[in-house]
């Protein structure tokens, strides 16, 4: 008998506990959907999927109606909100390949990260601020005067904050462990470069007219909530093996909602002036101008067999619809990769999501995956195909006023007197 177990055991050949216990913990670190895609992963055969719409739905009515109260509050406090989505997704990301234990052996590591995010910041909106600070205060007052000085050493203080950290980094070097730090520094960077490159675009928009930040980031949010229902009730072809509950019912059917949603809400957004004014300073006093023809409606003739469907025979129609529906289509095509990269980037590190400070939905950085690729494309599309290429001299006056203090406006008049006088005696 006892041959039998020796041969028994030799034929079957048992790994050590600790092998075996390593062994059991890789296997659950791997995620099922991407070792295998099947139809059991998609949310139409989800067993907790209407407990999840519920946490999902009810996270969403609070950032929603959190939302609306800061785009009521202002464009001041909408660049507040991206300032502090922009820490918190930088603090997401900053924890995702932090080792607790090399950190440890590295006091100041940490600070040392936020000391190159804040300086990146005072880059990317100090001068921001300078003009609208110099441009709401009379040059008499002590803030006009500092924004005026800050604006002129800004790239020099920049630089040298900058040239602090690095030494700094050089300083704390330690043997044996210079390839986690300087992956750490490289990490940082990238951080840096993904996440103010974004945030700079959406600051723009928001100065540039509520409207232009406001209706790309509601795309989103549309296209989102429509691929989740849709797939929720339809879902039976899987789109991409990156993001497993994907199906290309919920894209398709996000995409048409997304690009008819467009076209509405445009019209809808378009007729307030709170929202298409852009902004010239840091008030939060109520807005007045001239919502030029892109919001002023034309009338359209519907055709004789459209009417004798509809009750109406003519309809109003803003002509920044007609960029909606770009916006929307990129919103619905495009974006939806952005969230695509943050799957395929979540499962090479194992993980579900970036962070859990959204019930439902992750951290920060899940929701704005896709909010990255808008806000970029929603300034490029404004700069080259909305704002005319034929500036009228106001604002051609008005920005190079905004560029110069008090005493260079003075010279320039001076020098412009002279130049105008000049020519009237050569005629």
């Amino acid at each position: 008998m006892n041959a039998k177990l020796m041969e028994r055991d030799l034929q079957s050949p048992r790994l050590p506990s600790a092998a075996r216990s390593r062994h059991h913990r890789k296997s659950t670190e791997a995620f099922p959907d991407v070792v295998k895609l099947n139809a059991t992963d998609l949310l139409l055969n989800d067993q907790n999927k209407y407990r999840s719409l519920w946490i999902r739905t009810y996270s969403s009515v609070w950032m929603l109606l959190s939302f609306i109260l800061v785009v009521y509050l202002g464009h001041l406090y909408l660049w507040g909100m991206i300032v502090i989505i922009q820490i918190l997704m930088t603090s997401e990301l900053f924890n995702l390949l932090r080792r607790a234990h090399e950190d440890k052996r590295l006091p100041g590591f940490r600070l040392l990260n936020w000391h190159f995010f804040f300086t990146a910041m005072l880059y990317v909106y100090g001068r921001i601020l300078g003009q609208q600070i110099r441009h709401a205060v009379t040059p008499e007052k002590f803030f006009y005067k500092l924004a005026t000085s800050f604006m002129k050493y800004q790239m020099v203080i920049c630089y040298f904050l900058y040239i602090a950290g690095f030494m700094w980094f050089i300083l704390t070097l330690k043997k044996k462990m210079y390839k986690y730090q300087f992956s750490q520094y490289a990490w940082t960077h990238m951080i840096l470069i993904v996440v103010f490159t974004q945030s700079a675009f959406t600051a723009a928009n928001i100065f540039e007219g509520i409207f232009w930040f406001l209706l790309p980031a509601s795309l989103i949010a549309i296209n989102d909530v429509a691929a989740y229902f849709f797939g929720f009730f339809f879902g039976k072809t899987p789109l991409i093996k990156l993001s497993p509950k994907k199906t290309w019912e919920g894209f398709i059917g996000a995409s048409i909602a997304t690009v008819i949603s467009a076209f509405f809400l445009a019209n809808v957004l378009g007729r307030y002036q709170w929202l298409t004014c852009p902004r010239k300073d840091l008030s939060t006093g109520w807005l007045e101008c001239d919502p030029g023809p892109l919001f002023k409606p034309e009338i359209f003739v519907l055709p004789g067999e459209i009417t004798q469907w509809l009750p109406w025979k003519e309809i109003a129609v803003l002509p920044v619809q007609w960029h909606a529906l770009c916006l929307g289509l990129f919103a619905s095509v495009i974006a939806p990769f952005g969230g695509f990269f943050a799957s395929g980037f979540k499962r090479a590190f194992k993980i579900k999501d970036f962070g859990g400070s959204i019930p439902g939905h992750g951290g920060f950085t899940d929701r704005m995956d896709c909010q990255m690729v808008m806000a970029v494309f929603a300034y490029i599309y404004h700069q080259s195909f909305v704002i005319p290429q034929c500036y009228p001299v106001e604002i051609l006056l008005e920005q190079i006023l905004r560029s110069l203090t008090f005493e260079e406006q003075e010279l320039l008049l001076a020098k412009l007197k002279e130049v105008i006088e000049g020519r009237r005696l050569e005629h």
